[in-house]
């Protein structure tokens, strides 16, 4: 199946990736001007990769009532929408946080969520690379306060692990209920453990692909436990600063803080543009 793509194809400034793995369909290819090789997982955890929209001044959202999605960061790029949703695609599962979860509580986390228009092209490449239609919805909070009404965790459209403690769990079961499609990872003490959910992820359900949507904070903590392999960062041409007198608006990472002596370091390994918007591939070295 041809997708229908985002209006336009992307414009390769150059791209320094792996060539590893599986590829792209010719059809995506073309759209994206070159492939995305997806790396194998390693054997004790999944091949993670996060993928964020940020302002010029690094912010990555407004922070305002109703408006505090990406979407208003990227101005609705359909360059940016496509490229999530081909992002998605290529995942056995996603992972986010209860503070996304609140913000986007009528959202799926498919690639056709997104993308419609490319559902089925989709849906074809997950196909094709053995995944199952919908990605597996990973939810961390360790207190268990899940917003009941939040339409992915009340219906069947795709499966989700609730990743908490004990005590989450009872208040995530008084909420949700049992249904099929819906279990929980358990974490001792009083905090998720990223590492041993991404163990349970990768041998326990298959998992050999991870993308975090989980927001700034999840993000950071995944850093911290050396857990990140790639980042999908989209830098839309648009200044959001943080009015005075108010908390700051979130930036890309936050909830940890790194020395001035060895903080984690990326490489830059494909850059694309499309307008005013840039597209950067970056894989974590230290």
């Amino acid at each position: 199946m041809q997708p229908v793509g985002p209006g336009s194809a992307y414009d390769m400034l150059f791209d320094e990736g792996a060539t590893v793995g599986p590829g792209l369909p010719a059809s995506a290819r073309a759209i994206y001007a070159g492939n995305w090789h997806l790396p194998p997982a390693p054997a004790h955890r999944p091949y993670v990769f996060t993928n964020f929209v940020a302002s010029h001044d690094g912010r990555i959202s407004f922070d305002e009532p109703g408006r505090s999605g990406g979407g208003d960061v990227s101005r609705y790029s359909r360059h940016d929408s496509w490229l999530m949703a081909l992002i998605r695609a290529r995942a056995d599962a996603v992972i986010t946080g209860v503070g996304t979860l609140r913000v986007a509580r009528r959202h799926l986390w498919t690639p056709g969520q997104v993308f419609p228009v490319d559902a089925a092209f989709f849906a074809e490449l997950r196909a094709a690379e053995g995944r199952p239609p919908a990605p597996l919805l990973v939810v961390a909070s360790a207190s268990g306060d899940l917003p009941s009404d939040a339409v992915a965790l009340r219906g069947d459209w795709q499966p989700v692990l609730i990743a908490t403690t004990a005590a989450g769990q009872i208040r995530a079961r008084a909420a949700l209920g049992d249904r099929p499609g819906l279990a929980y990872h358990i974490s001792p003490g009083d905090s998720v453990d990223l590492t041993a959910l991404m163990g349970e992820l990768r041998t326990g359900y298959g998992v050999r692909s991870l993308l975090s949507e989980g927001g700034a904070r999840i993000y950071g903590a995944l850093i911290a436990a050396r857990l990140i392999d790639e980042t999908f960062l989209t830098i839309s041409p648009i200044v959001i600063g943080s009015p005075p007198g108010r908390p700051p608006r979130p930036s890309l990472v936050e909830g940890v803080g790194f020395g001035p002596d060895d903080p984690p370091r990326l490489r830059l390994i494909s850059l694309r543009r499309s307008d005013d918007y840039l597209f950067q591939r970056s894989a974590f070295v230290g």
